[in-house]
């Protein structure tokens, strides 16, 4: 059975070579689907920074069509959105890149453990 400590994982339960060598390819296999989820998250985060930017295009180049004195009030609701999401867009990249960042350097411990490991992740 594995058992984790504060920084590193001892694997106690496995009697032989091959177990321990499948575990570790196991914990490699469950960190690259974190990762996959965290680039996926990185994904959403782009997409959602990016909208409120094209709406502000688009008002931006429509702005001769209208005063902003005659719709002030729909357009503070639509900036204080925008504000949202681009917050919203920030905190999912930056969380997403932590996220990734920390997978990483558990994968390169990962592969200085074992040489068959190191030769699997490149």
């Amino acid at each position: 059975m594995a058992q984790k400590n504060s920084s590193e994982i001892k694997i106690d339960g496995a009697k032989t070579q091959d177990e321990k060598m499948q575990l570790l390819i196991n914990e490699l296999q469950l960190l690259l689907a974190e990762k996959r989820t965290s680039l996926s998250v990185l994904r959403t985060g782009i997409a959602v920074f990016a909208l409120p930017l094209s709406v502000m295009s688009v008002l931006i180049a429509t702005s001769k069509m209208y005063s902003i004195n005659e719709v002030i009030n729909l357009f503070v609701p639509v900036i204080i959105l925008n504000s949202g999401l681009v917050i919203l867009g920030v905190y999912l990249i930056v969380r997403s890149l932590m996220r990734l960042h920390r997978i990483d350097q558990h994968i390169n411990r990962i592969k200085r453990k074992s040489p068959v490991t190191n030769k699997l992740i490149d």
